[in-house]
This record gives structure tokens, C-alpha cells and sequence, in this order.
């Protein structure tokens, strides 16, 4: 995959993404990241990417003529026109399944940087086919939104970390938080490390984790546990949902809304 990024500070953007695990992942050649000041693509002396806006008020407005000179740029350094995300705050808000998307869909991604009082709403309507937010908030520029959609596509992609299971089993993947991660010392401060993940089983190690994982969603996602489906078709299923009903009130409560809802 080729990502580019159109921005007023590619040193900055460029070095982040150059680094540590995204670094190595391009220097391998898994993934390609470019980016590209729009600066460099206007027409007057003073390099001005900006306007006051058309009907008055605070700020200033990202010109459209820069911004497309820079993107048609893009467009014929790659030979294709890539799918083109603007970061905005009256965007979509990003999540797991939009990286997921984006990682089988494209192989060419532009993700455009805006600032100020945001961009000239032709160029949105000409060049961009989605807009993407990374929640709901305001930031004073799109490079933090960018450098985060980047690696969270790009670490889903072959080869960029080294095996499946280092994204498959964390935060979000299948609509549950991860399980708590625990290292050396097995004492530390007085706490410690819980036996079952010393026991070397396995099989018992999978199931504290794949518990905790649905605990820990209910008491610090509510909105993800009230969208999560349990299988409980089998008799393993069933009795796997009966531990966590007799371990947790809370779970047992909840589990019993969610399928109330669901009927």
C-alpha cells in the first residue's frame, strides 16, 4: 500500500512515520508513505495556502487551487487517483472496522491535512471521497488525525508487524476490549501476577483471557458490551456464559438487557 499525505508540515508527519515498527515496515518495502507540502504548489511569491472565508467571520480558509495542484500531483506520481480521505471534524468517526476497510479495500490512499477554519468546500466535492474524524473533538490541524488513520491501516497489513495475533487479539478486533497484560517480576509493589497465567495450561489461559476481555468491555465500554453477541449454541458456549453469570452479577444482569433488546 501507498499512503500520501498532503500537509503544511511534512518533516514533522514524515519523521513520526518513519520510525520504529511503520520504519521498518517501509524500509522492507510492505508499505510506502509520501508526503507532500501544499505550500509548494501555489502560485504566488509568498507561498499563501489561505483566504478569508466568502460571507464573513473569524480565521481563515484553506484555498482550493493549492490544494488540488498538490493532489493532482499525487495523482500522476502514482498513476492512479488514489481514494482520498479528508481529516475533519464533521467527518466519520474512525474506528477498527474503517481501518479494516481501508487496508483490503485500496492500495492507494491520499489523506488531505487541513487547518484553520478548515478548506474550500469545492475542492472536498471535486477531490475527496470520505471524511474521516478521529472523534469528537477539534485539533488545530488534520496531521495528528493523518499519522493516526496511517498506523492504524498500515499495521494491518501483510507483513508490517510480525504475525496476525499481534492485532487480531488486541482492543477492538472482534468488538471487545483486550485482556489485562501482565510481565516480569511475578511480584511487584505487592501485587501480583495471577496464578492462572503462571500455570503453563494453555487451554485455561485462553479462557481467563477471553473472560476478562468481555468483562472489562462491560464495565469500561457499556456501548460495545450492549452491541456483543455471545454464542451460546453449543454446550461448551453455554457453559462458558454460565461461569461468567456466576463470577459477575453485573455480567449477569447485563447479559440478560442485551438479550431482552435483542428479543
Amino acid at each position: 500500500m501507498r499512503i500520501d499525505i498532503l500537509t503544511l508540515f511534512p518533516d514533522t508527519v514524515g519523521d513520526v512515520l518513519s520510525d520504529s515498527i511503520l520504519g521498518r515496515a517501509q524500509d522492507r518495502g510492505f508499505i510506502t508513505i509520501r508526503t507532500h507540502q501544499i505550500r509548494d504548489y501555489t502560485t504566488n511569491k509568498q507561498n499563501q495556502v489561505d483566504d478569508y472565508p466568502y460571507g464573513g467571520g473569524h480565521g481563515a480558509v484553506m484555498q482550493a487551487d493549492p490544494l488540488y495542484r498538490c493532489w493532482q500531483h499525487v495523482c500522476e506520481e502514482t498513476g492512479v487517483r488514489p481514494h482520498t480521505i479528508y481529516m475533519s471534524p464533521c467527518g466519520a468517526v474512525f474506528n477498527e472496522g474503517h481501518a479494516k476497510r481501508l487496508a483490503a479495500d485500496y492500495e492507494n490512499l491520499c489523506l488531505v491535512c487541513g487547518h484553520y477554519e478548515g478548506i474550500d468546500e469545492r475542492f472536498i466535492e471535486e477531490c475527496v471521497d470520505e471524511e474521516l474524524s478521529i472523534g469528537d473533538f477539534v485539533l488545530t490541524g488534520g496531521e495528528i488525525p493523518a499519522m493516526a488513520v496511517t498506523d492504524a491501516v498500515c499495521r494491518l497489513l501483510p507483513g508490517v508487524l510480525s504475525d496476525e495475533e499481534c492485532f487480531t487479539e488486541e482492543s477492538h478486533w472482534d468488538g471487545l476490549l483486550e485482556y489485562p497484560q501482565y510481565s516480569r517480576p511475578a511480584e511487584w509493589h505487592g501485587r501480583q501476577v495471577p496464578e492462572i497465567l503462571r500455570s503453563g495450561d494453555h487451554a485455561k489461559v485462553a479462557r481467563w483471557r477471553r473472560k476478562q476481555s468481555i468483562l472489562r468491555t462491560m464495565q469500561r465500554r457499556p456501548d460495545l458490551f450492549a452491541k456483543l453477541r455471545l454464542p451460546d449454541h453449543t454446550k461448551a458456549e453455554k457453559k462458558f456464559i454460565k461461569e461468567l453469570e456466576d463470577e459477575s452479577d453485573e455480567f449477569r444482569n447485563r447479559y440478560a438487557e442485551n438479550l431482552g433488546k435483542r428479543e
